[in-house]
């Protein structure tokens, strides 16, 4: 580079934020921003993801935890108030709701006075992807590719800059995937959603590659940042393949990967927090230091996000970080460093065999829906996330501070636990309850009704949803209202859990150990000792779970697990029809308190509290103690990592119980 050629324009800094309320996010926004921040981008909470208002039975719990509640347009307003839209690019992490929240997000920005043609930013809206992980589907594949074109069509006429979807291989990798299937599989669901929008017509096939340009992917970098660095290569080359030989786009702007990231949590610690500076700093490099492969927008974590709700100041310190990464150093300045190197061009090309040989499969399959129905996808991803963690718990794969270098000095930053991460008040429900009842009361009727209708309509005819919808935004229709209008219309979806299929055998002196246990207790029990692993609300990170569920049946364990979404009421009936003599509950959400105690009450009014529930999430310190108030028989958190040894304690403590019930 010459000293006078201008450096590279540096990537969107984002911060993943939103909790509580949307006036309190907003203010989070706008300090964002006036740090440096130059994009936003929006985390929901559960019930707005999943189409439910805040005060439906599966919202309890769940309101503002991780993420802003948007009820209605009057939620929207608050949320950006004091942000013009036309000048903002906003990315909303959006699903299932995808039409619905860009609806009222259309709505607030027309109230601004903004030209829809200008407004920039992207909605996630990759409903596959929810199968495989994360969770927050409503509708069955069909239908929920339907909206997704329905959304790529009508940005593509109304909103030109606008990203209509983001293909999601993110959350992929935190569900365990590798490399090559984070590759294969997000290139697999891009195939699926550009297949169904040509079949669709919706777009004039002059208009396809223009329309293909718009497609973008949101990615994980995780901590082998060599490899992970060549999965982007590898990542920009296979695009440009399928865009071309797939789908016959000539122009080369339209064959772009167009990428966002934030780098894994997967892999950030509870124990030793402090090292997850350094983890999120080399992840960062991986998606920065190759021009070639560049993100255009990077959210980082923050390194207290394995305890909890990060603060403000955690989350300027990652933004802090781009900061220095782009303004500071020279990275800006040159070519790709890595071009003509034997070393990563011989990585990325094993990596893109491999990923071929994967997407042919796929394909063979009749593409990723089927893959899903399947089960074959997410059988893939328990499979691998169990190879991970078995490595882990064996040492083989060394995690610093959790299986090797333990010892210590107290971190001054860990210093006041209570002081540490954001805390969401449990008056928030209440009050977000209570606005919501005043809404309702201050709208006009007639209006909310008609344009119901009309959105039904819409839904029952094949028509374009998008325009029905910001007309029900305006008239003040509530997310549970259209949530609810399209379950009548679509049916609702439970998504293969890859548990059940799975055949994985684990060897070693531990869990030996622990299966002559559960011999000796079936003995003792006459019968199987049988495991309810239950997920209650609204939270769909489901990995957990599956991880024990597995190991317990790879004890021989008989294992009872239904996937996400259940109420307690429901866990409860499960456990005693199945006669199950353990119940295990996960949750991520922070809505482990109220979750918990309504499964405990309901348990006392069946008469079965002899059964012990033990339960596993993100729960801070204090909260262990009201847990256990409850009655809750043991507690495990992100530092409890070997599950071989939770399992064993599982099958003691019911071995206790079996004990005390016969004395």
């Amino acid at each position: 580079m010459s000293e006078t050629q201008k450096p590279d324009r540096p990537w969107i800094f984002r911060t993943y934020a939103g909790h509580s309320t949307a006036a309190a996010s907003n203010a989070l926004y706008r300090g964002n921003l006036a740090k440096g921040q130059t994009g936003l981008s929006v985390a929901f909470d559960l019930p707005t993801q999943t189409g439910y208002d805040s005060d439906h039975v599966l919202a309890r719990g769940e309101v503002g935890k991780v993420g802003v509640p948007v009820s209605h347009i009057g939620d929207m307003r608050a949320l950006f108030e004091q942000i013009p839209l036309e000048d903002m690019n906003t990315s909303m992490t959006i699903n299932a709701t995808a039409p619905w929240l860009l609806a009222l997000y259309v709505a607030v920005a027309d109230e601004q006075g903004a030209e829809r043609a200008k407004l920039t930013g992207t909605v996630q809206n990759d409903l596959i992807k929810e199968y495989l992980s994360r969770g927050t589907y409503i509708f069955p594949p069909d239908h929920s590719l339907r909206l997704i074109t329905d959304i790529i069509s009508w940005t593509y006429r109304e909103m030109p800059k606008w990203n209509p979807t983001n293909i999601c291989s993110y959350h992929l990798q935190e569900a365990g995937a590798t490399p090559v299937q984070e590759l294969s599989f997000a290139l697999a669901i891009a195939c699926e959603v550009l297949d169904r929008v040509k079949a669709s017509g919706a777009i004039m096939p002059d208009d396809f590659p223009k329309a293909v340009g718009r497609i973008s992917f949101f990615v994980n970098a995780g901590i082998r940042f060599v490899t992970e660095l060549c999965k982007m290569r590898a990542f920009v080359d296979l695009w440009d393949e399928v865009c071309r030989e797939r789908y016959g786009v000539e122009d080369e702007r339209f064959r772009r990967f167009r990428y966002g990231v934030q780098v894994n949590s997967l892999g950030l610690t509870e124990q030793q927090p402090e090292n997850n500076v350094y983890r999120i700093l080399l992840e960062t490099l991986a998606v920065t230091l190759s021009k070639k492969a560049r993100a255009r927008a990077v959210q980082l974590p923050a390194w207290n996000e394995a305890l909890g709700l990060p603060r403000p100041w955690d989350q300027q310190w990652s933004l802090r970080m781009q900061q220095v990464l782009a303004f500071e150093t020279d990275l800006l300045q040159y070519g790709d460093i890595f071009d003509g190197s034997e070393v990563i061009e011989a990585k990325v090309a094993a990596l893109k065999t491999e990923a071929r040989a994967e997407l042919q499969k796929i394909d063979a399959m009749g593409g990723a829906v089927a893959a899903v129905e399947s089960g074959y996808m997410k059988e893939r991803l328990v499979a691998s996330n169990t190879e991970r963690l078995k490595a882990i718990e064996a040492g083989e794969q060394m995690v610093i501070g959790v299986n090797a270098y333990t010892e210590s000095e107290p971190s001054p930053l860990s210093a006041g636990a209570e002081d540490n991460i954001v805390t969401v008040s449990d008056n928030v429900e209440f009050e977000q309850v209570e606005h919501l009842k005043a809404w309702r009361k201050g709208r006009d009727e007639a209006e909310v009704a008609a344009a119901l209708t009309a959105l039904k309509a819409a839904a029952e005819d094949g028509a374009n949803i998008m325009e029905p919808s910001i007309a029900a935004a305006k008239a003040g229709v509530t997310t549970g209202e259209w949530g609810e209008t399209l379950r009548g219309v679509f049916g609702e979806y439970r998504a293969p859990t890859g548990v059940n299929t799975i055949e994985i055998s684990t060897e070693g002196d531990d869990i030996e150990q622990v299966r002559l246990a559960v011999a000796r207790l079936a003995k003792k029990l006459g019968a199987t000792p049988r495991f309810l692993v239950g997920k209650p609300g609204l939270d769909g990170h489901s990995n957990g779970a599956e991880q024990i569920a597995v190991r317990a049946g790879d004890c021989n364990m008989e294992v009872v697990y239904e996937g996400i979404r259940s109420t307690p009421a429901e866990i409860v009936e499960a456990a005693i029809n199945e006669g199950v003599h353990v119940i295990g509950l996960s949750i991520l959400s922070g809505s482990h308190v109220p979750l918990v105690r309504d499964v405990m009450n309901s348990l006392r009014e069946k008469g079965r509290d002899d059964v012990p529930v033990v339960v596993g999430g993100i729960i801070p310190a204090e909260d262990e103690a009201i847990l256990k108030q409850l009655g809750v028989a043991a507690i495990y958190r992100p530092k409890d990592y070997e599950i071989t040894g939770i399992i064993g304690d599982v099958v003691a403590l019911v071995d206790k119980r079996t004990d005390e019930r016969a004395a």
